[in-house]
């Protein structure tokens, strides 16, 4: 069995409560936060899903009701105005896409 001191003890102690910070930073949401690039209407993945940056545009599309738009979407993250559909990059929050889902 190992001997273990109180100094040894105390010295292992403060080495974890000075990492303790830096720790906490590392896995707080706040510190991956990223500004994301613009999604763009014309990008193959954005038309495939009908992707508009105004949901007015949409009015003729059959899945549009009033009132969708990207920031009361499911979807929708408005810490960095990103979207689960689209990872790399932003969208409007007035926008819209047929995978428009309503937030629970």
């Amino acid at each position: 069995m190992a001997n273990h001191s109180r100094r040894d003890f105390m010295r292992h102690s403060l080495l974890g409560l000075a990492a303790l910070p830096l720790g906490v930073g590392i896995l707080s949401k706040s510190a991956f936060a990223q500004e994301l690039p613009p999604l763009d209407p014309n990008s193959e993945q954005a038309k495939a899903l009908n992707y508009v940056e105004n949901a007015s545009e949409a009015s003729d599309h059959p899945a549009y009701a009033e009132g969708e738009h990207c920031a009361n979407c499911m979807f929708f993250n408005a810490d960095n105005q990103g979207c689960q559909l689209f990872p790399q990059n932003s969208v409007s929050p007035e926008g819209w896409c047929q995978s428009w889902t309503a937030k629970a």
